[in-house]
């Protein structure tokens, strides 16, 4: 089994309060979700307005598919945040 994550953060200009940074951050958990099938919460940085900082999960038998599937879940928020990436990292764990 092999847990691949990935962790991103997003600077979110437009967010003038918590709401408008709950609402980006909702709408990009969902769309992950439902297009790729990962599991996802906001990990860190949870009161600051315009900085979200997010993980993905998922779980296969192969690193290779799980680390695509998180780069075409990556290329995905690139094309589609009102916002800009700022740091991104992609991992995955082998488990017995």
């Amino acid at each position: 089994m092999v847990v691949s994550v990935i962790q991103f953060v997003i600077e979110i200009p437009d967010a003038y309060s918590l709401k408008d940074k709950r609402r980006v951050v909702k709408s990009i958990k969902d769309r992950l979700i439902q297009r790729y099938k990962l599991s996802v919460a906001e990990v860190d940085r949870n009161d600051e307005l315009n900085i979200a900082h997010l993980a993905a999960v998922i779980v296969s038998n192969s690193q290779k598919h799980g680390e695509s599937v998180l780069h075409k879940a990556l290329s995905f928020v690139e094309e589609n945040t009102p916002g800009y990436l700022i740091d991104t990292r992609i991992f995955s764990e082998h488990y017995k």
